[in-house]
């Protein structure tokens, strides 16, 4: 039970310590902020991966602030901050990473948070359960846990034998249990027990530790001592580094000389690091090392070439071959990050690209066009277009006039009426009528006719056309089906102003009514289909003239959709519907019902366009 509370009352105490930590850094930035005034501005962050020293400094720089970070401090960050003042940034920051902050005037230091050692337990000594017989020479003791000192102290005060040990040992406890053996032996029995070695010298003993615990240096290749602060093992052809804020150049030094390699530094790099690396080998060490440095590493036979990246001998070139995407428009999508330091070049004629540069942002490339040179799906459309047009068109009415020259009967009376009526028809038919008492209707000229109407047809016509069509994801694909018609433009030209001459000239134009389909389909991972459509249809209108151009009527529409792969869908709307009523008469009469229809010549066309249009994407790899 009081291991129990004694175990929360630390946890407590280690708790409350810590809340006491972070709120006096909180007072200390709410007071320097009166002479800091950025600590109180607003910030909108987002934070992926960047190094709490370069975030630090960061802040500081933007928000005008004093601010020195330790260079071991090489966390990741990894966060999102939204209108939070500077102030309670840094304080999360203290809090997440256990940072501590020390304050000189304006200058704020962070540095890692070591918890402070608890208070030395002041020692109470206890009574030492050592005897001694001096009759018979014989030891006892029953220690547990009893001060190397205190025990040399009583065993030397009861039996007159010194007991000498080393400084080191001052601390050392001990621990068993004895009874009655002679003094040499006891004390052998004793220091085997607790790691340490007796040496008798006439009435002193010599206590010291056991050559068993005694690890011998650790010595480098060449027979230098390793320098504070590096630890290097070598296991085979494995190596392990644990290097705090040591020189580079001194770290390929000492691993180079345990592991036996030969090397040459072009520049010596002298920025400091700190790296733990656990059984790799001397290639993975050195890359490791330099990785995000301005140096590299080439070997050569038995020789690594170290230096700075840009170096001649260190630099390489590679020709990196596409196997599913063109080269043409691959250095757009390489990151411009990537491509600092490096020279690049596309070769069309082998689908490939020339890097040339250090090793490792090759490899960096290498790894990224790995990554989109994928295979490309290719699309085949099926479009089906269903065009129906149905026309009603009626004529009727009676023309009567004076042609050119005399006209002859003709025309069809069944199943509609199209008749023509000459001069000499009209004169027999009135002819008949003559003679009835008083009624005598004369005759007409010869060049007299008249025309009868009374016509009524309807077609119904029906358009189907099926094209396919292919493209690569994320590619437009056209059709277009159109028809051509053209009219006469006559230009009069006068040259010349004393004898000016008149030069009619002659051309034929053209106009173009068309159904243009346009399709961008963009293949999902989860066997999905977006389709990007643009349908224009135009269409041709009646002359308003025999040699005037056509008129167009333009019907358009976008739509942007999403099918799995091989379904069909269908495309409506391109319908339409026009009706034209023309007529003429004899004013007056010819609005009158039911006379109209024997003073008037009347033309009325309805007709109905209704265009549909099927697509189905297939994926083909």
């Amino acid at each position: 039970m009081r291991i129990r509370i004694l175990f929360f009352l630390i946890l407590f105490t280690g708790y409350t310590y810590g809340q006491d930590r972070f709120l006096t850094i909180e007072t200390k930035l709410k007071e320097l902020a009166a002479t800091s005034p950025g600590l109180n501005e607003k910030v909108e962050l987002s934070v992926n991966g960047a190094s709490i020293q370069d975030f630090i400094r960061g802040l500081a720089s933007t928000n005008g602030l004093n601010i020195s970070v330790d260079a071991p401090l090489n966390q990741k960050i990894y966060n999102n901050f939204s209108n939070v003042t500077v102030t309670e940034v840094l304080v999360f920051l203290c809090r997440k990473y256990d940072l501590e902050v020390s304050f000189i005037g304006s200058i704020m230091s962070f540095t890692q948070f070591v918890v402070p050692l608890p208070p030395p337990v002041k020692y109470v000594s206890k009574p030492v359960k050592v005897s001694f017989d001096k009759g018979s020479g014989n030891l006892s003791y029953d220690l547990s846990g009893d001060s190397l000192s205190l025990v040399a102290k009583e065993i030397t005060r009861i039996s007159g034998m010194n007991l000498v040990f080393s400084q080191d040992l001052s601390g050392k406890t001990l621990a068993g249990f004895i009874q009655n053996l002679p003094l040499e032996d006891a004390l052998e029995k004793l220091a085997f027990a607790n790691g340490l070695k007796v040496t008798p010298a006439g009435n002193t003993f010599f206590i010291e530790k056991s050559d068993q615990n005694v690890k011998p240096n650790l010595v480098k290749k060449g027979g230098n001592s390793p320098q504070p602060g590096l630890d290097i093992t070598k296991d085979d052809n494995l190596v392990s580094v644990d290097a705090k804020n040591i020189a580079i150049s001194d770290i390929i030094n000492a691993v180079s000389a345990e592991m036996g390699n030969n090397y040459f530094l072009f520049s010596e790099p002298k920025t400091l690091t700190t790296l733990t690396v656990d059984n790799v080998t001397y290639d993975e060490f050195l890359g490791y090392l330099l990785n995000g440095t301005e140096f590299t590493f080439r070997k050569e036979e038995n020789i690594y070439m170290i230096g700075d990246r840009n170096l001649e001998g260190l630099r390489s070139t590679q020709v990196l071959q596409l196997q599913n995407r063109t080269v043409d428009k691959v250095l757009e999508m390489i990151p411009a990050e990537l491509k600092k330091g490096v020279e690049l070049k596309t070769f069309p004629d082998l689908n490939s690209l020339i890097v040339s540069g250090s090793q490792p942002k090759i490899n960096e490339i290498k790894a990224f066009l790995l990554s989109v040179d994928k295979l490309v799906p290719n699309i085949v459309i099926e479009v089906i277009l269903a065009d129906v047009r149905d026309t009603k068109t009626l004529s009727t009415g009676i023309e009567a006039g004076l042609g050119k020259n005399p006209s002859t009967t003709g025309g069809t009376v069944f199943p509609g009426v199209d008749l023509t009526l000459s001069s000499n028809s009209i004169n027999e038919i009135i002819s008949g009528v003559n003679g009835f008492g008083v009624v005598n209707l004369g005759s007409v000229t010869p060049n007299f006719y008249i025309n009868l109407k009374a016509l009524e047809s309807q077609g119904i016509l029906k358009l189907r056309s099926t094209p396919k069509l292919s493209t690569l994801n994320g590619h437009e694909a056209t059709m277009s089906i159109g028809k051509t018609e053209y009219y006469l433009e006559t230009a009069n030209n006068v040259i010349g102003t004393q004898n000016p001459q008149n030069i009619i000239t002659q051309q034929y134009k053209s106009v173009n009514a068309d159904l243009t389909i346009t399709i961008n389909p963009v293949v999902s991972g989860d066997d999905q289909i977006t389709l990007e459509i643009t349908v224009k249809q135009s269409t041709f209108t009646e002359r308003i003239n025999p040699n005037a151009p056509p008129g167009t009527i333009t019907r358009e529409f976008k739509s942007l959709i999403r099918i799995k792969n091989g379904q069909t869908i269908i495309l409506g709307g391109l319908e339409e519907n026009s009706t034209n009523d023309t007529g003429s008469g004899v004013p007056g009469l010819s609005r009158i019902p039911i006379l109209k229809w024997f003073f008037s010549s009347r033309n009325k066309t309805k007709s109905n366009n209704k265009l549909s249009v099927f697509i189905k994407p297939t994926v083909v790899y």
